[in-house]
């Protein structure tokens, strides 16, 4: 994608603020086209991914061929932790729920009934429809067999994540399920003791302290038993989010395992007017920004004042904020901007061809608006549904797509783990009624065996 930079004459002067945290692109005067705006909305380079395809094919090949023995070398090269079984034993998912801090415990369990309430009422009901006398097509949802489900381990802990994962997986009434997590050295190799806590809340038994592109080809592929590595039996999709070298290992498996997406940096687009608190605008934008150095926090409005008064807004609170290094390096990348717009028409042009995973929208009308967005992973409405609550207390799914992937893909939810299948069934005489189409198309299309199979049964 070209740069900002690049391409002044479709998007107009691009300037950075004088505290240069944040720069600030003017589409004020300009009318674009789709095209035109999705290459000037502020986006990372792409390529990370690609960079780590080499080590992650790499990485596929040696387990796929050598099984355990790969898995546990590379754990050790990559995590700097010798395992000798990345089994979770029943006793420690048990011990970090035993040893949960009660206030967040019960922060789990309302989350976790919230994205109930909201999965099962998700489950899609079998159809069923005549098409003439005696022909029906019936369209049936079964769920998968046995899914594998990726919680990150980095820079954060997700608990969320095991909860996101899971509730949909359930609800759909999966049969197995398996959950990695990177192991971590000040937990003796085991994941986070509170997402353990999360999974044993959920009843998910088998886990493994496992991470990286080696812990998507190990539920890929499936593991023989070999030393004191119980067998592990591949799956039939992975979901969650986590590094390029997981999203690379995802995108290079899908076709041998469903994936649920190539989940790229975090992104926040905050759709606003000046009736929008900068405080609020501010503090959003920063919610995202502390994931990680490449995510991405956007800010489309129509008034100049509110972005002069985010900026300040973000200065102060990017002083007293724990993860100010990492929030101020994606607050300054190329990904992040705040796009100033004539008005809320073009502001929801910019959005739509954006595509964000988050979308916060602050206006005046903000319900009215929203309903005329068509791209967005979520949409956040009003002053008092931030994108925190989205994470984890909603109801609703935060594994979503990023990198304008939302413009055709949707977020995790019941239907990813289902696949229709689909009925039909006709007797001789609805047979009959439409027997001279088939020959007439298959005569067309010259696959003339094809009516054949319907002429035989009508003599």
């Amino acid at each position: 994608m070209p740069s900002v930079e690049a391409a002044p004459e479709d998007a107009g002067e691009t300037e950075l603020t004088e505290t240069g945290l944040i720069r600030q692109i003017d589409l004020r005067g300009r009318e674009l086209s789709t095209a035109q705006l999705r290459a000037v909305v502020p986006r990372a380079e792409p390529g990370a991914a690609a960079d780590a395809e080499d080590t992650v094919r790499r990485v596929l090949s040696r387990v796929e061929q050598e099984g355990w023995p790969a898995v546990l070398e590379l754990t050790a090269a990559f995590d700097r932790i010798k395992l000798e079984n990345p089994r979770v034993p029943a006793a420690a998912l048990q011990e970090a729920l035993r040893t949960l801090d009660p206030t967040v415990r019960r922060a789990l369990e309302t989350s976790i009934e919230r994205a109930q309430k909201v999965a099962r009422a998700q489950r899609p009901d079998t159809v069923s429809v005549e098409v003439a006398p005696g022909a029906t097509v019936t369209l049936r949802w079964e769920p998968l067999l046995r899914v594998g489900l990726y919680v990150p381990g980095g820079l954060a802990v997700y608990p969320s994540s095991v909860i996101m994962n899971v509730v949909p997986a359930l609800a759909a009434g999966v049969g197995s399920m398996v959950l990695v997590s990177p192991p971590q050295k000040e937990w003796g190799g085991l994941p986070h003791p509170t997402i353990l806590a999360a999974a044993a809340l959920l009843g998910v038994e088998e886990v493994y302290s496992l991470g990286g592109a080696q812990a998507i080809a190990a539920l890929a592929y499936g593991l023989e038993a070999e030393g004191e590595c119980q067998a592990l039996e591949p799956v039939d999709l992975i979901t969650g989010p986590g590094n390029r070298f997981v999203a690379t290992a995802k995108r290079l498996l899908r076709g041998r395992v469903g994936i649920d997406a190539e989940a790229g940096p975090t992104e926040i687009a905050i759709l606003a007017d000046d009736q929008a608190p900068a405080a609020y605008v501010a503090a959003d934008l920063l919610s995202q920004a502390e994931h990680d150095p490449l995510a991405g926090s956007v800010l489309v409005t129509s008034s100049p004042e509110l972005a002069a008064g985010v900026r300040q807004a973000l200065e102060g609170q990017l002083a007293a904020t724990k993860n100010a290094e990492r929030a101020r390096q994606a607050l300054a990348g190329q990904q992040s901007a705040i796009v100033l717009v004539d008005d809320l028409e073009q502001g929801l042009a910019v959005v739509n061809a954006y595509a964000a995973e988050h979308l916060e929208v602050m206006t005046d009308d903000a319900a009215i608006l929203a309903g005329r967005v068509t791209s967005a992973g979520a949409i956040f409405i009003g002053p008092s549904s931030p994108v925190s609550l989205g994470d984890y207390c909603a109801g609703s799914n935060h594994v979503l797509p990023t990198g304008g992937t939302a413009a055709f893909a949707s977020g995790l939810g019941v239907h990813t783990f289902l696949k229709a299948i689909q009925e039909i069934q006709y007797d001789e005489a609805a047979l009959a009624e439409v027997a001279g189409s088939i020959i007439a198309l298959a005569d067309a299309e010259g696959l003339p065996a094809h009516g054949e199979a319907v002429a035989v049964r009508l003599q």
